[in-house]
Parts: structure tokens; sequence; C-alpha cells
């Protein structure tokens, strides 16, 4: 064969070669691609089944005396006890108002947790309410029997007209029953401070 011939033949198969050996790479690629993520969301599906946890939990409820609370989680996991521990928490509360309006609070928490008839925030719970108020405290717990929000391991508050720290918070209706809970009927609700509390007045 001519050495004509063979530039030839090596202008076309050349070519050919190198298109083949590019095809090769792509489908490799893909192949790996695809197989490097089907088995990492098997063993995030293997984890979560064994460990009982639930994504994205929601949980409505209304309480006798009219407030509506609204938790979510990121996650959670049950216990056998009943109830379980949640992560990274976010509770929307409202209590039917009077002449004020109705009154919302929004808490956040990194943990916590629904059991014994309260929901649980702790880890360093945020709260805001619709009329201003901003609390930090280390635990905060809202009743599913009544309209009643408490924190016992201390708060801090800023007001529209200061700061205040205290001991114990309690968020409950204006008029409460013999008992200290929650009455029956839309009658606001306001804060109480108690427990060695501390303003600092800024008009």
């Amino acid at each position: 064969m001519s050495r004509t011939r063979i530039v030839r033949w090596l202008r076309v198969l050349l070519p050919l070669v190198a298109l083949a050996m590019l095809s090769t790479m792509f489908l490799f690629s893909r192949r790996s691609d695809t197989e490097s993520r089907i088995p990492y969301a098997e063993v995030e599906a293997e984890a979560a089944a064994r460990e009982g946890r639930i994504v994205a939990p929601d949980y409505s409820a209304v309480t006798p005396d009219g407030a509506r609370l609204s938790l979510r989680a990121a996650q959670a996991t049950p216990s056998a006890e009943g109830g379980g521990a949640a992560g990274d928490l976010r509770l929307d509360w409202q209590r039917p108002g009077g002449a004020d309006g109705d009154l919302t609070a929004r808490l956040t928490a990194p943990q916590g947790g629904l059991a014994d008839g309260q929901v649980r925030l702790e880890g360093g719970v945020r709260m805001t309410t619709s009329s201003g108020w901003q609390l930090d405290a280390a635990r905060i717990e809202a009743r599913l029997d009544a309209s009643v929000i408490t924190a016992t391991q201390g708060v801090e508050a800023v007001a529209p007209f200061g700061r205040i720290t205290a001991g114990q918070m309690r968020l409950a209706p204006r008029a409460p029953g013999p008992d200290g809970d929650a009455a029956p009927g839309p009658d606001g609700a306001i804060l109480n401070f108690s427990d060695g509390v501390r303003l600092i007045y800024q008009p």
C-alpha cells in the first residue's frame, strides 16, 4: 500500500476513532452520576425508617377556649410513651381578642416536642407577638387545653416601652377562671411577669 493511500485512510479513520472515544466518555460520565445519587437516597430512606423519623411534621389544634395552634418542625422522632422530640420548631399561636383584636404569637426553637398536653420548646426560644413584644427564653410551654403560654426558667423581653427581665412569664386570657386557667370566650390575653422582675423604661 502506498504512502498516499495510508494517509487517505488515516484521514477517515482517525476522526471516527476520536468520535467513538468522546461518545464513550460521555456515556460513562452520565452513568456514574446517576449511580452516585441513587445509593445516597436509599441510605437516607433506610436511616429515616430505622430511626422512625418523620420529615416536616405538621400539627394543628384548637384549645377549648378558642386559641388556635399550628406546630411545624423540620423533623420529629416519636417516642414509645407518646409525643417525642423534634428539631427546628415553629409554633403559631392565635388567641381570639375582644376590642383589641386577636393576639397572635410566633415561637421558634431549635428543639422541643409534644407531650403531657403541652407543646414544649427549648434550647433558646424566641417569641414575637402581634402587640410588638419580643421575648427570649430557655424554655417555653404552650398548653393544649387552655390559651396559656408559660416560661419558668427565665425570660428577657423587649416591649414597645422598654426591656423586662424576669424569672417567669405567663401569657393568658384577661379573665381567668377560678383555678387560674383560661376562661371561655374572646377575652383577649395579657403578658404577666413574675419572680424578680426588672424593668428598664425607654419612653
